[in-house]
């Protein structure tokens, strides 16, 4: 194997002269490099664009959601806490209660979610604590009054601060208000705390409050809508998921993960990543078309050579597997400058924010990026086998070389 490395080697750099061959080896090199490194850095956005997005929609999302949706699952819910405990991925669950609301100051009305919680659930489940901006997450009640937290966009839009009092409206026996002439069930509660966890869905429309007073005002008296859990591992979701599905019937409880809550989203975004990965991964193809013209005429450059090689007794696969190290040498070569190329650019952009957002538009300051190890052996994967595969038909053309036809002419 040594010497077929040795002469692929002196047949892809000569020492002598540049030749049109080996200008069409360094436009391959050049054409590999320029497909590998952007590759690495649009994956690279990807991931940070998809992390940021993640980080964002998860924010106040529970892991795992079960909710009862039929009076026979609301009968079963008191087996659900049993249920996760003995899932070992669980590490923390809370009952929760959900549902619209109409919020009222001074003449200003929202419709908005209530999502009533356990108190010790808002810092171990859902993050609240550490993304409130004003005030505190209280959820104590004082003088028959509840304490609640809202998002930073419904707080402005009711034009309330912390320590006012806000006129929350359930629709629940509306009505009956309507046709009896009474008042619906309303309840005054006290903002404690703004918070910002930069997801629209949750600062523009959401409000937390201990579960008793949500329980009252959205009908459900003791009982809860569901329960909510968060997992050792967020990964781990999904086989959760499926180990309840196994336990509950299907028919009574809808079981979603942090995934189900913007599938779609989710979906897109990894349609593009694809999408971006096969567009640019044809860079790399035409990169290794190169490639095979450029050992094909090599194969005929060298057919002399060739001859007098088979002549000496070399064998025929000893032969192909000289073009062969000829282009997986260019994919070799190629394929490394373009990671260190990529990577380069990517870490730059890290340290340096050579490209930077506006942050009023876009909540970041520069364009994000992450790094992970498993895009470059897919990357430095794809352009390797497209430069093994580019160099296969040279490599077995030039075995199947008539030793005799070649040198009898020289």
């Amino acid at each position: 194997m040594g010497f077929e490395s040795f002469i692929a080697k002196r047949y892809l750099v000569s020492k002598h002269k540049v030749n049109f061959i080996t200008i069409i080896s360094i436009i391959s090199i050049l054409g590999i490099t320029v497909g590998v490194a952007a590759l690495i850095v649009v994956l690279s956005v990807f991931n940070g664009f998809g992390s940021l997005v993640s980080q964002y929609l998860m924010n106040l999302d529970p892991d795992i959601k079960i909710t009862a949706t039929t009076i026979e699952g609301e009968k079963k819910l008191e087996e659900i806490p049993g249920l996760l405990n003995e899932i070992d991925d669980v590490q923390f669950l809370s009952p929760f209660v959900d549902g619209k609301v109409l919020a009222y100051n001074q003449g200003i009305t929202q419709v908005v979610n209530l999502k009533g919680i356990e108190a010790e659930s808002s810092d171990k489940l859902y993050n609240i604590d550490e993304n409130v901006l004003y005030g505190k997450a209280n959820f104590s009640t004082e003088k028959n009054v509840a304490n609640v937290v809202l998002g930073l966009q419904l707080a402005d839009r009711l034009q309330v601060i912390t320590g006012d009092t806000l006129l929350l409206i359930s629709p629940v026996g509306i009505e009956r208000a309507i046709t009896q002439f009474s008042l619906p069930l309303s309840k005054k509660v006290v903002v404690r705390g703004i918070f910002n966890s930069n997801n629209n869905d949750y600062d523009a429309g959401y409000i937390f409050s201990a579960i008793e007073p949500a329980q009252h005002l959205l009908g459900y008296k003791k009982s809860v809508q569901g329960f909510e859990a968060k997992l050792t591992d967020t990964d781990h979701s999904s086989s959760v998921k499926n180990i309840l599905e196994e336990k509950l019937n299907e028919n009574d409880f809808s079981i979603s993960t942090w995934y189900d809550f913007h599938q779609e989203l989710y979906s897109v975004m990894q349609i593009e990543r694809w999408t971006a990965y096969i567009i640019l991964s044809l860079i790399i193809a035409v990169a290794t078309f190169n490639i095979l013209g450029s050992l094909s005429m090599s194969v005929i450059e060298k057919q002399r050579d060739i001859g007098i090689l088979r002549s000496m007794g070399v064998r025929e696969n000893s032969i192909l597997k000289i073009f062969m190290f000829e282009g997986i040498l260019i994919g070799i070569i190629g394929t490394l400058i373009g990671v260190i190329l990529g990577y380069l650019i990517c870490y730059i952009q890290i340290e340096f924010n050579i490209y930077p957002l506006n942050p009023a538009q876009y909540k970041i300051d520069a364009l994000p990026i992450e790094l992970r190890f498993s895009d470059f052996f897919f990357i430095s994967g794809a352009s390797m086998i497209l430069a093994f595969l580019a160099s296969l038909y040279p490599a077995k053309k030039a075995a199947k070389v008539n030793p005799i036809s070649a040198i009898k002419w020289e």
